[in-house]
């Protein structure tokens, strides 16, 4: 009888584990997802401000061949 209590108690110790980790894998699922969410939409905005910096440079006048002001 022993024996059964033992085991029994062993299997309740498991299941509670069992339970917290469930708990704890979806916790961090849910992070995960969040993160990748945050970092795609990271990705898109460096990428339009790339562009809108080339298109700035493209539409900048070139270097003028004047003198500075001090000559």
């Amino acid at each position: 009888m022993s024996d059964v209590n033992g085991l029994s108690e062993r299997i309740d110790a498991l299941e509670m584990r069992l339970a917290y980790q469930d708990v704890t894998i979806e916790t961090l699922n849910q992070t995960i997802t969040a993160q990748w969410t945050e970092i795609d939409r990271l990705t898109r905005q460096v990428a339009e401000l790339k562009e809108r910096v080339r298109e700035a440079e493209s539409n900048m006048p070139g270097p003028a061949n004047e003198p500075p002001p001090h000559y």
